[in-house]
């Protein structure tokens, strides 16, 4: 008798969604939380640190993507893990995807609270916030296809709006200004701004989420990794040197809108162009914010699947083809966030979770190269293995750092890996036998159109 076919995600994206999500899911760390950075390491010193937080991510994705492209699956390092090291080192990494994304999500609602209560004063920033995530959970039930149209149409914008920024502050910029107390907490400022420069580029590597769900994704995957990260390369360096050059960078380093205020000390707070910037804005935190919850349940999703999370949140939408549980319960994690947390604490644990994924992430590119030598790699990183060997040098910098100057926050993150380690164990799941295909590299049915 043949055993129907289950419920599978659908096969829809092409190269351009995939930029559209990889910059989308990022670009909202150009719009807000980086200025964090000039507070610990003034503007020098955190140009220092984003340079060398640019060279830590141009290493980890090229060789990110080598795992992306072997091992095509929604768990993303969660997946590379378990196949390398076994349920423990799949139990971290997921833990950390899981930290990383599901509170990107809520400090991103902080942000876009605090730009619609600048606008309008009247609007309070935390009922706001709440409303984005209701609505923007309904949205990625809807489809992925879908919220990655919408995704590309809302990237599209936010990335002219970026270019416009540039365009109408760069005139105004001062060499005098930028260079004015650059590094007043002298080198050691640049280990504290460590968190903040990931900012510019934290989520990226979310595009692994929705590798289930790409079309040839042995060709489109590193196109719409690597087009992404130029993208916002280049836009994370032009808005935090122009922006830092146009007034005293102390009165921007401690909001959660710099733009919008960068653009009402050129223009004037009451010129109706600033006001028309502030609204686009919006563009910038709605695409990563959307992109965010795309990636965030996921994750959730794939460890379900397995049984790493309880098993309803596996459940996938006859109708959209989407894990609406999966979303709903990455809602409730933000709806939490947003009532026990400020802005910069989130964002400092959802650095913490990325950094500590990104390391068992090399750590697996490693194992696999020796453990798998004839596992099938469409894309293998360059100059292996320098490459994973200086993001994985660089992740543990930033790690170390973290821990240093967020002792609070950092004991929060490692005593919930600890409580998630012991639960792990006292319910046997450790000696729980997988059976995803990809997982176990064997081959999937999959949903295509």
């Amino acid at each position: 008798m043949v055993k129907p076919v289950a419920e599978t995600l659908k096969r829809t994206l092409k190269p351009i969604h995939l930029w559209a999500i990889a910059v989308g899911l990022v670009i909202s760390g150009e719009y807000f939380g980086w200025n964090y950075g000039w507070g610990v390491a003034g503007t020098v010193g955190f140009l220092i640190a984003t340079l060398i937080i640019t060279v830590m991510y141009v290493t980890f994705i090229f060789s990110y993507t080598e795992l992306t492209t072997s091992i095509p699956h929604a768990g993303g390092a969660f997946a590379y893990a378990y196949r390398a090291m076994g349920p423990f080192g799949a139990l971290i990494a997921g833990y950390a995807t899981l930290i990383d994304f599901l509170l990107a999500t809520p400090a991103i609602a902080f942000a876009l609270g605090s730009y619609l209560h600048f606008l309008y004063p009247v609007i309070p920033v935390l009922e706001s916030a709440l409303f984005f995530n209701v609505v923007f959970i309904l949205i990625n039930i809807l489809g992925v296809k879908e919220s990655a149209t919408f995704s590309l149409f809302i990237t599209i914008l936010a990335v002219a709006e970026l270019l416009l920024f540039m365009g109408i502050v760069g005139p105004h910029f001062k060499i005098d200004n930028f260079t004015a107390n650059p590094m007043p907490f002298g080198w050691t400022g640049i280990f504290a701004a460590l968190p903040y420069a990931i900012w510019f580029y934290l989520a990226i590597e979310g595009v692994a989420m929705v590798a289930e769900e790409v079309k040839n994704p042995a060709k489109n995957i590193p196109k719409g990794y690597l087009s992404g990260l130029a993208t916002l390369a280049f836009l994370a360096l032009g808005v935090m040197v122009l922006t830092g050059g146009i007034t005293d960078w102390r009165k921007l380093s401690n909001l959660d809108y710099p733009l919008p205020e960068a653009i009402s000390i050129v223009l004037g707070k009451h010129n109706s162009f600033t006001k028309l910037f502030a609204s686009i804005g919006l563009f910038g935190l709605v695409a990563s914010f959307h992109g965010t919850i795309l990636a965030s349940s996921r994750q959730v999703f794939a460890m379900a699947r397995v049984g790493y999370l309880p098993k309803a949140l596996a459940k996938i939408n006859h109708r959209f083809k989407t894990p609406h549980w999966s979303v709903v319960a990455g809602g409730l994690v933000s709806f939490v966030a947003l009532y026990t947390g400020t802005t910069s604490q989130v964002i400092v644990l959802s650095v913490l979770g990325a950094v500590l994924m990104y390391m068992m992430s090399m750590v697996s590119l490693f194992i696999l190269r020796r453990k798998e030598s004839n596992l099938n790699r469409p894309f293998t990183a360059p100059f292996y293995p320098v490459f994973p060997a200086i993001a994985l040098l660089l992740s543990v910098v930033c790690l170390i750092a973290i821990i240093w100057y967020n002792v609070l926050v950092s004991g929060i993150f490692f005593l919930g890996l600890i409580i998630a380690l012991v639960l792990f164990v006292l319910t046997g799941r450790h000696r729980m036998r997988v059976t995803d295909d990809v997982l176990l590299n064997k081959p999937i049915a999959f949903v295509t159109e």
